[in-house]
């Protein structure tokens, strides 16, 4: 008995230690996580836009900005970059500006590698089509290989939009209680935003193991319980969260993850969808037998947020 209590006493000690550790990292991160923005410009006609983007997210975060264009720096290009500074209303004083020429993807990493880039902002097409899905796009590098957290913008406007649908995909997340910490403080800048949080309910491996093993009503019950854990799990770290004033919403999917938390977004018109990036990079596999994640980036429901493991 005594081996036993003091292994559960080891246990309690050590989940409480991570708990305050987990508690520390993310003051941490709304705080000072992301220091610094960058921005990869283009001069395309979004441009004007995804600075104005950029805007709202250096004043929530008290950032400064690096601003990256790939291209040979000319005369046209630098008065228009000072346009778009002065009507940014960012403080001169924090921006930064990089030209670099080559690779526009490694390029635009290598820059924000070397100046310690928190958060990248960036645009993506909405849809790709095969021949992008195969040969790779600028953003589809960027999401596969930055080591910094990525803001996708599939549709930036000067009119910027508020916040008021947030998807977070809380399924496989080494660090559930990190992400709705970030995303309720996302909300909380707004005003009347939902925060829906998506977890899968691995119903068909439930099927497979209680096939010949139980009756349907005991099927039944089973797969109460798995929502009621998946439920709990969420909940719980969401009271460690002060999410007051927040309209919170926890949804299970069942399926194919990737796809069903698309799908879902697209349901509910989200305006952001948070996830977590794949631990592992993706193999040439992955690209024929399509990972969970492919789904979300070949077809983005809306502007996306990946955070990496550095920052969680």
């Amino acid at each position: 008995m005594v081996p036993f209590l003091l292994q559960k006493k080891v246990k309690d000690i050590t989940r409480l230690c991570l708990n305050r550790s987990i508690d520390l990292l993310f003051f941490t991160l709304m705080n000072n996580s992301f220091k610094v923005i960058g921005l990869a410009v283009s001069f395309s006609p979004t441009t004007q836009a995804m600075v104005m983007e950029a805007s709202r997210l250096v004043r929530w975060f008290q950032s400064d900005l690096v601003l990256i264009h790939v291209g040979k720096k000319e005369s046209q290009k630098t008065d228009e970059i000072q346009r778009l500074i002065d009507s940014s209303g960012i403080d001169a004083v924090r921006i930064r500006i990089f030209w670099v020429e080559g690779e526009p993807a490694e390029q635009i990493l290598k820059v924000c590698n070397r100046e310690k880039v928190d958060l990248l902002i960036a645009g993506a097409l909405k849809k790709e089509n095969l021949v992008n899905h195969y040969l790779g796009t600028v953003a589809r590098k960027i999401m596969r290989k930055a080591k910094c957290c990525i803001w996708m913008i599939i549709d930036p406007s000067t009119d910027i939009k508020p916040l008021k649908n947030i998807v977070v995909d809380a399924e496989g997340n080494p660090n559930m209680h990190g992400i709705l910490n970030l995303a309720c403080a996302l909300a909380s800048k707004e005003s009347g935003t939902w925060v829906h949080v998506v977890r899968e309910l691995k119903l068909l491996g439930l099927a497979l193991s209680a096939r010949e093993q139980c009756t349907q009503s005991e099927y039944d019950e089973l797969q109460r319980s798995m929502e009621r854990e998946e439920t709990n799990l969420v909940q719980q770290a969401l009271d460690r969260i002060n999410h007051h004033d927040i309209n919170l919403n926890i949804k299970l999917l069942s399926g194919k993850s990737g796809f069903e938390v698309a799908q879902f977004a697209k349901r509910k018109s989200a305006d952001l969808l948070i996830i977590h990036a794949p631990q592992r990079r993706f193999s040439f596999f992955d690209r024929i037998f399509t990972h969970d994640q492919e789904y979300i980036f070949s077809d983005l429901p809306c502007n996306l947020l990946i955070i990496q493991s550095s920052k969680s």
